[in-house]
């Protein structure tokens, strides 16, 4: 039971930390790594598709976020909204292989919804860009811990 905890302690941290919302998935994959109680290519499957489920929900919400766009309560100006889908016009979908990266992964995984992204080529991006951080995680940890 003790297991599952950490199973899913690690996919709710990655899909959390994916959305808008402020968690540092990383600090989790780590610790249980170190704690050598799990193997790795679960920890990293697990962390991968929490991560990528997250990036899910902002490429969803970034698909239907222009229909509220008028309303006053819209989270989003619109001028930066026009921004956002400008930059991602400019560098297209090659920029979601960023999508792992802090500050702009989870803006780029919405713009990539509102500029209506194929989801196949969406998923495939963003799980390579995400699955490859965890990766070097997990070895750099493994390399140096």
């Amino acid at each position: 039971m003790w297991e599952m905890s950490g199973y899913l302690g690690l996919f709710l941290a990655s899909f959390v930390a994916a959305t808008f919302l402020p968690m540092q998935s990383e600090v989790v994959l780590v610790a249980l790594q170190l704690a050598g109680n799990h193997p790795l290519g679960w920890l990293l499957l697990v962390a991968t598709v929490g991560n990528v489920l997250g990036s899910v929900v902002n490429w969803l919400l970034g698909r239907y976020i222009e229909r509220w766009q008028g309303r006053r309560w819209f989270p989003v100006p619109a001028d930066k909204l026009h921004k956002a889908q400008s930059a991602y016009r400019r560098y297209g979908y090659w920029s979601l292989l960023l999508s792992w990266a802090p500050l702009i992964g989870d803006p780029l995984t919405l713009a990539a919804g509102v500029m209506r992204e194929p989801f196949w080529r969406f998923l495939l991006l963003v799980t390579l860009a995400k699955g490859g951080r965890y990766l070097i995680l997990v070895a750099g940890t493994a390399w140096f811990g």
